[in-house]
């Protein structure tokens, strides 16, 4: 059983359509992406644990944190045996922390949470997180862009179906539950059994996703596509460089502060996306003019923009560049954030198109970066070195939360708060994304002395620093 998921198995026959991956991939994704719905029941969570915003806020921190921990120790581990092996992997690590975590819910036990959802089913985001993007990118050489925002575009819209699935179960589960209403609450037994539900449900699809996913052939390249072509673009290498020196440039640690930034702004929003908006147009009676039920569709709302744009702003930096696009995320993000915190509450619709905006650039942010590192250090270690970066989202999955949990938890109790409570922690975001947007200027071409040696690369093994891969240069020309 276990050699069915042997990389050799999963190489693509001759003819076979690129186009029949990224569906794999989305049904990865589409399943991980719950993790963006946590909102939707936060509230539940801190009733039945009768705790504050920030010890239920610790459940998401830990998965992201888990995550980028994960993808950084396991990104060699997937390149080396393929996604088939990754995706089942991850699908057993995600599924058991559903399980896990709905034992604590049913015991009360807040620490099997986070060890269930947290923990276990945190290292099954990461390395389900980064499983298809090198095969992606291998496949896709030409659109690199178009590739990765096609894969991560999922993890985005996860929620989109999780969020209003979540509500419809909870109904269901708990009779008492009507998110129609405002302040109603449903019990911890209802979210138990929507974990297990989950469990169930993505299981079934990830696993179709392991089993339908493929890995060109070495050599493979699609009809017309040209290295030369790309190796003229700015910023862009076709060259190899390891992982073990991508670590070592400037470049790797530009490229994560500008991440650490952009998700770190926007990760305060969709942690608390759906008592955020009811907060925020909260009446003097104490009763927000936003139901449970559009709460929701919000988040669902969120959902679409974050979907949105890791497919759009990805494909369109294809064409404009990796380091342009990032001028964008950062920079209308940054008046966008400023405009949400000081005029967010005197409309709704305004209220709902920056939150929106800032959200696709988010999306946009995580799709786009594989890209980028494509650029940047080429095709050889590209997923681990992916992986790597990716501990700039675990320390943003930490850090964005403190900031929004921490002014709230400071500001009053939950269910009273109003806009005001909100403004310090988005203007500090503010404050993020103009340090992002500064290093992301900063960013240059690799230095020729981490490049690999051909006869390395092509082994999958890295070189010494310094050696060049005069051969592929040659070969490009």
């Amino acid at each position: 059983m276990v050699s069915v998921l042997d990389r050799r198995r999963s190489i693509a026959p001759p003819g076979f359509n690129r186009w029949l991956v990224p569906p794999a991939a989305l049904a990865v994704h589409l399943c991980i992406g719950q993790v963006y719905a946590t909102s939707v029941y936060k509230n539940a969570l801190v009733e039945h644990f009768g705790v504050g915003n920030t010890e239920i806020g610790v459940v998401f921190s830990i998965a992201i944190v888990m995550l980028g921990l994960s993808a950084a120790v396991a990104g060699t581990w997937v390149d080396r045996n393929g996604p088939r092996k990754a995706m089942a992997t991850s699908a057993l690590f995600w599924v058991t922390g559903f399980l896990v975590g709905a034992l604590g819910i049913v015991t009360s036990q807040l620490w099997l949470l986070y060890l269930g959802y947290g923990v276990i089913g945190g290292i099954g985001l990461g390395i389900g997180y980064i499983s298809p993007v090198s095969t992606l990118i291998k496949w896709f050489p030409d659109r690199p862009g178009l590739a990765t925002g096609m894969a991560i575009m999922g993890f985005g819209g996860g929620a989109l179906v999780a969020s209003p699935l979540s509500s419809r179960l909870l109904g269901a589960y708990d009779d008492a539950y009507d998110p129609s209403v405002a302040g109603s609450v449903p019990s911890g037994q209802a979210v138990a059994m929507l974990f297990v539900t989950f469990a169930v449900v993505y299981a079934l699809f990830m696993s179709f996703g392991a089993a339908t996913v493929r890995v060109p052939p070495d050599g493979w390249r699609p009809d017309g596509f040209d290295p030369a072509a790309v190796r003229g673009r700015a910023l862009v290498t076709t060259a190899s460089i390891s992982a073990r020196n991508a670590i070592r440039t400037p470049q790797f640690w530009l490229l994560w502060v500008v991440l650490f930034c952009n998700v770190t702004a926007g990760i305060g929003i969709l942690e608390q996306a759906s008592p955020m908006i009811q907060d925020f147009f909260r009446g003097d009676g104490g009763t927000s003019t936003v139901a449970v039920a559009a709460a929701g569709g919000f988040v669902g709302l969120l959902s679409m923009a974050n979907m949105a744009g890791r497919f759009v702003w990805s494909s369109t930096s294809d064409v404009i560049g990796r380091k342009p696009i990032y001028m964008v995320y950062l920079g209308v993000g940054l008046v966008a954030y400023l405009l949400l915190a000081l005029f967010g509450q005197t409309s709704t619709a305004l209220f709902v198109l920056l939150a929106a905006v800032i959200l696709s650039f988010y999306g946009g942010g995580f799709a786009t970066v594989p890209a980028y590192l494509r650029d940047l250090f080429g095709t050889f270690q590209v997923g681990a070195i992916h992986g790597r970066l990716l501990t700039a989202w675990s320390t943003a999955g930490v850090v964005g939360p403190l900031i929004v949990n921490g002014f709230l938890d400071a500001q009053g109790e939950p269910g009273s708060l109003t806009a005001a409570a909100y403004r310090p922690a988005l203007l500090t975001m503010v404050g993020l994304l103009a340090v992002g947007f500064v290093a992301n200027l900063l960013v240059r071409p690799v230095s020729e002395r981490f490049h690999e040696p051909v006869a390395a690369s092509a082994a999958g093994q890295p070189g010494q620093p310094g050696q060049q891969d005069e051969q592929q240069e040659r070969s490009a020309s």
